[in-house]
């Protein structure tokens, strides 16, 4: 089941070239029980790997990488609504199409973004104006430590901004082996988010009877048109989060610049992160192998197979530039190994 020398350049969306000292493909909560031991009896580190989307391998990892290749998802309903259990190695489009195609909706907004629902928790997932937590009933996880399993109800998970209490007190203390969330029986669509509506509306399609295929075919079509597909252009998705400011600072950098994009966010603002770097002058911009997405410059591309350390200089490089211009900081979606 342990392999030793593994190249991790198939099982990262960035197609980065990297070794893992040991690599682990887990089937079973017994596999992942064994592996996690494996790991204690030698202190070696673990990486738990979905479908490597986020993150990016800066170096050779030294420890085990374990794949949580954990499979099987199921639907049923009660008085809360339809809920939907899914364990953690399942493809998160995979099932957001299955279930719009059988007329649930809730998790259309969210369609077309890559990895495995074992992982979408960490960094509550979001897009178009839906997040996970709006959907999250609860999570299993086994503890790294001993290997015991724990149930996380919505609360424990301290969810935030791209955030969750898994990349905060109990980053690496558990692996997420099972996600439950529960789609409303009365299902209203959310295509307020300007993207959305101008598709819809450019489709001619009754706003008060649209369904969620039609809203996740409007995602996917969007996405489609402007993210490149990893498996044509190595990438890990939008590469920094948006920026969340307060309201004197909008208000400020408004001023000098009136066709900012920012949304409201309570009390803050939420300023488009590839506003600002298209506007600073990355979008399209070559270095070497890696790259700026010519269509969207939040993507960090890396067509030519490029080393770790070349994608995290030039996230840097735009980063320090967009603090320059605009007094703001960019913080980085995907985690960096080891």
């Amino acid at each position: 089941m342990i392999e030793n020398d593994i190249d991790l350049q198939p099982h990262n969306t960035l197609a980065i070239s990297a070794h893992s000292a040991f690599f682990a493909r887990v089937e079973t909560l017994e596999q992942l029980r064994e592996a996690l031991a494996f790991a204690r009896d030698r202190s070696l580190p673990i990486l738990p790997l979905g479908g490597g989307s986020n993150i990016v391998l800066t170096g050779d990892y030294p420890g085990l990488v374990i794949q949580v290749d954990l499979r099987g998802f199921s639907i049923r309903s009660d008085n809360s609504g339809h809920i939907l259990e899914a364990a953690a190695g399942e493809n998160w489009h995979r099932i957001v199409m299955a279930t719009v195609q059988g007329e649930l909706g809730g998790l259309e907004n969210l369609a077309l973004i890559p990895g495995k629902i074992g992982a979408a928790p960490i960094q509550n997932i979001g897009a178009y104006g839906v997040e996970l937590c709006d959907r999250f009933v609860s999570l299993q996880a086994m503890e790294i430590a001993s290997g015991e399993l724990r149930n996380f109800a919505a609360k424990d998970c301290s969810f935030s901004y791209r955030d969750s209490v898994f990349k905060g007190k109990l980053r690496d203390k558990y692996i997420i082996t099972q996600v439950n969330l529960c789609l409303p029986k009365k299902w209203q669509a959310h295509i307020d988010y300007p993207a959305l509506s101008q598709y819809v509306a450019g489709q001619n399609w009754n706003v008060d009877r649209l369904t969620p295929s039609q809203v996740a075919q409007a995602v996917i079509d969007i996405r489609n048109s402007k993210l490149p597909l990893p498996d044509k252009i190595p990438n890990a998705g939008s590469f920094f989060k948006n920026p969340i400011v307060d309201t004197h600072s909008y208000l400020n950098l408004k001023a000098e610049h009136p066709d900012l994009v920012a949304f409201a966010a309570g009390d803050c603002w939420k300023l488009a992160a590839g506003w600002l770097i298209d506007r600073a002058g990355w979008r399209g911009v070559r270095r070497d192998a890696v790259g700026v997405h010519e269509l969207q410059a939040l993507v960090l591309v890396n067509p030519g197979r490029g080393a770790g350390a070349e994608v995290t200089r030039l996230a840097e490089d735009i980063a320090e530039d967009v603090h320059a211009k605009f007094g703001v900081s960019l913080e980085p979606e995907p985690r960096y190994y080891p």
